[in-house]
Parts: structure tokens; C-alpha cells; sequence
């Protein structure tokens, strides 16, 4: 086999690497603004849906978020034990686990803000580039 064929196996031919390495890069960034909300990143995306609907079933936050169950639940956990979200069974069917954002966890949104605002700050992309990258990664998405 020519040297040529292996071509595809360089780190600069994988569309998956920058994806990867611009995703840990652009958490890190967030790490300085989301340690003053006390909220970690998947905590932090988390929030952004309560603030969203209030309540959601554990199962469309994970459609939402692209999470499995063994993620949710430690991060459910952790924002139970913040005071920012509560965790209870559906009264109507018992299998279904509702999450509800608390009076802190609305009180949290305040203070969070001004963070999409400071991590545009931090990107070397124009407006019309992020709209554009953003368009594309959703298209990838799906």
C-alpha cells in the first residue's frame, strides 16, 4: 500500500480533531465566568434549559442536551444539592422523572447573564462567521 493511502489517518485530515480540540479550548474559556455561578459547563448548559421551560422530564433534557441517563444523574444531583433544580415523580406516571428549576436556580439566571456576552469576547470568529459555524455544527447534528 503507497504512503499515500494512509493520508486519511493524519491528525490534520480529521474533521473530528478541531471539533475536539475548539470544544475543550471554548469549556476552558467559560471555566473563569461559570466558577463565580458555581456551576461547572454541562452543569451551566444544563441551566439554560431550565431557564428555558422551568420544568422538563429527565428524558427530554437528555434529547436536549445530547446526554445519556449516566450523566444526567450526577449532574441532576449536584444541582439538586446547589438548591438550583428539584428532582420528583410524575404524578400521572411514576416512570417519569420531572425536574423543576427552584426560586435560586431562577435567582442564578441573573447572574449568568452577562456570560454568553464575555465568551463572544473570547472568540476570534466575527458575528457573521459565528452564526455561520453555528449553523453548520446544528447541520452536523442532525
Amino acid at each position: 500500500m503507497s504512503k499515500q493511502n494512509y493520508d486519511v489517518l493524519k491528525l490534520e485530515n480529521q474533521l473530528c480533531f478541531p471539533l475536539y480540540a475548539c470544544s475543550r479550548q471554548i469549556i476552558r474559556k467559560y471555566h473563569k465566568y461559570l466558577e463565580e455561578l458555581n456551576l461547572t459547563y454541562t452543569q451551566y448548559i444544563a441551566m439554560l434549559v431550565f431557564w428555558e421551560v422551568g420544568k422538563i422530564n429527565v428524558k427530554e433534557l437528555g434529547k436536549r442536551l445530547y446526554l445519556d441517563s449516566g450523566t444526567l444523574t450526577p449532574l441532576l444531583k449536584s444541582l439538586e444539592e446547589k438548591g438550583f433544580v428539584r428532582r420528583y415523580r410524575s404524578k400521572e406516571d411514576e416512570r417519569v422523572l420531572l425536574v423543576e428549576i427552584t426560586d435560586s436556580g431562577k435567582a442564578l439566571r441573573e447572574q449568568a447573564v452577562t456570560v454568553p456576552e464575555k465568551m463572544h469576547g473570547c472568540m476570534n470568529l466575527t458575528k457573521e462567521e459565528a452564526l455561520t459555524l453555528y449553523k453548520l455544527l446544528y447541520k452536523a447534528l442532525s
